[in-house]
């Protein structure tokens, strides 16, 4: 029997998948209040640029809120040079803030 939960599976899976590509990645937190959003390089493991609900400091309806997040990461990559990311949806289900977010990542010039 293994250890790891269902949904440190399904992460572990994604995630697999999507360093696979070899490119940047869009690495999506989701808790009861907030959602994160950072763009990470894989190969040289580091964090090129975040955004999230708390430091932009949005409330309200949280799939609204998961947009806005979206639009800020891909103006935050914009700035840096980066138009080409593959998404990490993590143990989440493609779909409400997580969908969201990444329209709106779509929304602001982000391919993926």
């Amino acid at each position: 029997m293994s250890k790891l939960s269902s949904a440190d599976r399904r992460k572990f899976r994604v995630r697999n998948a999507v360093k696979a590509s070899g490119r940047l990645r869009l690495s999506v937190f989701r808790s009861l209040k907030h959602i994160y959003a950072q763009i990470i390089d894989d190969s040289k493991g580091v964090t090129l640029a975040a955004a999230s609900s708390k430091a932009l400091g949005l409330s309200g309806n949280k799939t609204e809120v998961a947009r806005k997040v979206g639009e800020a990461i891909a103006k935050a990559a914009k700035e840096k040079g980066i138009t080409q990311v593959v998404f990490d949806r993590g143990a989440y289900k493609y779909h409400g803030r997580v969908k969201a977010l990444a329209d709106g990542a779509r929304e602001g010039g982000l391919e993926f």
